[in-house]
């Protein structure tokens, strides 16, 4: 007998130990012993894991070890609405495809069935970083219509409302792919702007594709990119035309080839015109000219208003080529203008139908300072070593 109670003292402990080891899944109520009661092997993980700072360009995984996924939800906390994904074919994996937003907490519920036909709930959530500021980027030339075509000196480049102090990667963010393929490299013109060109005009007849893929690229002190963007830029036959202040004519080039001249007066030495090349940024059959946007106003003698016809702008400095009847006795003479090229009514209309937005007008022998990198497309006033300087 008393050998008996011995063994069932013994007994009762085993099970009691047996007992505490059992861990019991939620929504299986077996007890001790159940097999219900043994954990699920289905093993479900979620990246990035729950953590705040994230990058909203980061997507959302989540896979599982032996087991398929069922469910996968991801809800934006404050708005309700839901993140879009796609599961893997083999039902291991899924991932968002939605773009995340900026300062937004996501929660994510995943449901797996394991091997063992047990299921599975994994709940996380991610919290995206919130941006001191957005910076948009502005496209130069803004994105063209259909049919759209640019000249050879054409600079394209990005301008920010922000200022940038990490450049590198914006750099790194930003792709310009021309075709037929070409040399070319970005250049600072202020801590806002920066403009791609090569080491001459492009190819007539390239195609320019500029992707700016600046959304979730930190740009420094805490501001960060607002939006992707895209253009692509069609380059037409090369069109350019040489301005000569000694000679007082303008040859026109087409492709390489001179197919006319033109007798013009540029800037006298007062007003001269800028030297250097110069690209066509604007045009407009009617503009008025007016000294006063540059300071020069009545009662002063100096100032001028007047409506010229067939005006290209070549820079922002206030030079334009353009008719001027006024002049055209000194046309192949003297240099009478305010800065402007000169061209009889006849000589700008041709001109206007010709030249566009891109085309180049090459000034030489005046006494006016070189045109600055930083008015419209200065750009070629610069070698290529001065460019990749900077």
């Amino acid at each position: 007998m008393p050998r008996a109670r011995k063994f069932g003292l013994l007994a009762g402990t085993a099970a009691l130990v047996l007992s505490a080891c059992t861990t019991t899944v939620q929504g299986n109520a077996g007890g001790p012993g159940d097999p219900a009661a043994v954990p699920p092997v289905a093993q479900v993980s979620i990246e990035p894991a729950a953590k705040t700072d994230v990058n909203p360009k980061t997507p959302i995984v989540v896979k599982v070890a032996k087991g398929k996924l069922t469910t996968v939800t991801v809800t934006n906390t404050a708005k309700g609405s839901t993140v879009k994904g796609a599961l893997a074919a083999d039902g291991t994996s899924w991932t968002s495809s939605d773009v995340l937003g900026y300062g937004s907490t996501y929660d994510v519920v995943a449901d797996a069935v394991g091997t063992d036909n047990k299921p599975v709930e994994q709940k996380s959530s991610v919290k995206t970083v919130t941006p001191t500021a957005q910076a948009f980027p502005a496209l130069t030339p803004a994105p063209p219509g259909a049919g759209a075509t640019f000249g050879v000196g054409q600079i394209v480049g990005v301008s920010f409302d922000h200022k940038i102090t990490n450049r590198a990667a914006v750099e790194q963010a930003i792709k310009v792919t021309t075709t037929p393929e070409q040399p070319g490299a970005w250049h600072w013109i202020d801590d806002r702007t920066l403009h791609y060109r090569g080491p001459n005009y492009w190819q007539a007849n390239t195609t320019i594709k500029l992707d700016v893929n600046l959304y979730g690229v930190d740009l420094g002190s805490g501001v960060y990119g607002q939006t992707d963007r895209s253009a692509t830029y069609r380059i037409h036959d090369s069109w350019i035309a040489k301005a000569d202040g000694a000679t007082d004519q303008m040859q026109i080039l087409h492709n390489g080839a001179v197919t006319g001249t033109m007798p013009i007066s540029i800037g006298k030495d007062e007003t001269p015109t800028h030297s250097g090349p110069h690209v066509i940024s604007d045009k407009q059959q009617q503009v008025i000219m007016d000294s006063c946007t540059y300071g020069v106003c009545p009662p002063d003698p100096k100032a001028y208003r007047s409506t010229e016809f067939w005006a290209e702008r070549i820079s922002n400095d206030g030079e334009f080529v353009h008719e001027n009847p006024n002049t055209v006795n000194q046309q192949g003479s003297t240099n009478v203008s305010h800065g402007c090229i000169n061209l009889s009514p006849e000589n700008a209309q041709a001109f206007f139908n010709q030249f566009g937005l891109g085309d180049v007008v090459e000034v030489t022998n005046t006494p006016g300072p070189i045109l600055p990198i930083y008015d419209t497309y200065g750009d070629w006033e610069l070698n290529w070593q001065q460019w990749q300087a900077h």
